[in-house]
């Protein structure tokens, strides 16, 4: 693979001092993105696609491109949805954020954009561009900020309860539509012999997924936007309060681990869905393909999804669900933007999108008309139809509020799994944390 140079980039004082080319340290001045670039130079890439069987994607385009360009290198950092936020972190520390970076939506995007590190990419990618026409209009609007773009959406992702149609059908369940009616299901399907919901929250982010779309459902879209923002937030709607009482019962009466989850790792529960051992898991999009293989005990006609229900007479909206795109940004520091605007577009050609969409990748596009049944797997269709048609998307708890709140819901999560505080207690201290933030 020519002009391609994967690193693997171990958090030490040598690679820090090895990636100093991998991003502008100083201002650079702004780019004309709708000119033709220089096609020369090496591009730097920090992905969120490490490990099997996403890692090649980004890999072949790169050579693809490279052999198209033969003057233009690659430098590809790849990460892992676990280890990206440490690696960003130590790269902007030490000015060696690459030409172009992998990002969520929410504050987590707009610490890049109040801090001058994301190239504001409007002249070629709002809505009525040629390139940004290309995209669903929501996805493009996720990554807006005061009506200026700074993201490219490349795939969408959501958050719903995969389920085992077998299990089901063999335990009488029928596919739930309260919370209610799902966790009095629990005991029926664990009388299977199986697990009746797979669960690790090692990594603390799976029960915050929890958290976060059962406060869409318990807490009204205008309260929540209003509490993401420390100098705005009061955190007191009585619906906080049930919505951690009802993860709570979740994870007691429909995890065989219950308050020993801490200790499971995500990917644990990943394979005792993919193994039949499990008859259902709350997964993201991403995962459909990961846990439906040619080599799964579970098979593709006994996948099903649904969303996590909400609970009966909840304030919030019932037809919200958690969810959205994630994208690349390019480094307003970087002298080689054009360059990287050039490499992306092709990337979100119809043709990449699609190859992105379909298998091995399985990520479902943003470019519209790439996920179909002729790329996607049933569920992956469905799913991102679903995200199409919610009446709201909410982002991941740990990505749309400061850093030093998302840390104590993150803790408040992991406490409520173990049982060593209560709801009440987890609420002040996210309150705490969010008034010391303003």
């Amino acid at each position: 693979m020519n002009n391609v140079r994967l690193r693997v980039c171990a958090v030490s004082a040598a690679a820090l001092m090895g990636l100093t080319a991998c991003g502008g340290g100083t201002d650079v001045e702004a780019a004309d993105l709708t000119a033709s670039p220089e096609y020369e130079g090496t591009l730097s890439i920090l992905t969120k696609f490490g490990g099997d069987p996403l890692s090649p994607y980004f890999e072949d385009l790169a050579a693809e491109y490279s052999s198209m360009h033969p003057e233009v290198d690659f430098d590809i950092i790849q990460e892992t949805d676990q280890s990206i936020k440490d690696k960003t972190k130590t790269l902007v520390a030490s000015s060696a954020l690459p030409d172009i970076y992998f990002s969520w939506t929410g504050d987590y995007a707009d610490k890049f954009i109040e801090g001058g590190l994301a190239t504001d990419l409007t002249s070629v990618l709002s809505p009525d561009s040629e390139w940004g026409g290309t995209f669903g209009a929501a996805s493009l609007d996720a990554f807006a900020k005061d009506g200026k773009y700074f993201a490219v959406p490349l795939y969408n992702n959501g958050k719903f309860i995969g389920y085992n149609k077998a299990i089901f059908e063999a335990a009488g369940v029928a596919v739930p539509t309260t919370f209610e009616e799902m966790v009095a299901a629990c005991s029926e399907l664990e009388a299977q012999g199986v697990e009746p919901l797979a669960f690790g929250n090692k990594d603390g982010w799976p029960g915050l997924h929890f958290l976060q779309q059962l406060f869409a459902y318990n807490v009204p879209q205008d309260v929540l936007e209003k509490d993401f923002v420390p100098a705005t937030a009061s955190w007191d709607h009585p619906g906080y309060v049930k919505s951690l009482e009802e993860f709570q019962t979740v994870v007691q009466e429909c995890t065989i681990t219950g308050s020993d989850s801490n200790g499971v790792l995500y990917s644990t529960a990943q394979q005792a869905q993919s193994a039949g051992q499990a008859a259902m898991y709350f997964q993201e999009i991403l995962e459909f393909d990961s846990v439906v293989t040619e080599s799964s005990a579970i098979k593709a006609e006994d996948f099903g999804i649904f969303a996590l229900p909400a609970p009966e007479g909840a304030e919030g909206d019932p037809a919200a669900l958690e969810g959205s795109p994630e994208g690349m940004m390019v480094n307003a520091r970087s002298p080689r933007q054009a360059l990287a605007v050039d490499f992306l577009k092709f990337v979100t050609s119809k043709t990449n999108a699609e190859t992105l969409a379909g298998a091995p990748y399985s990520q479902p596009s943003t470019i519209v008309g790439a996920v179909s049944e002729s790329t996607a797997s049933p569920a992956v269709v469905e799913g991102v139809t679903r995200l199409n048609e919610a009446s709201y998307l909410l982002g991941w708890l740990d990505a749309v509020t400061v850093p030093d709140v998302a840390d104590a819901w993150l803790a408040g999560g992991e406490a409520l799994v173990s049982g060593s505080e209560t709801p009440e207690e987890v609420l002040s201290n996210v309150r705490a944390a969010s008034d010391s933030a303003e």
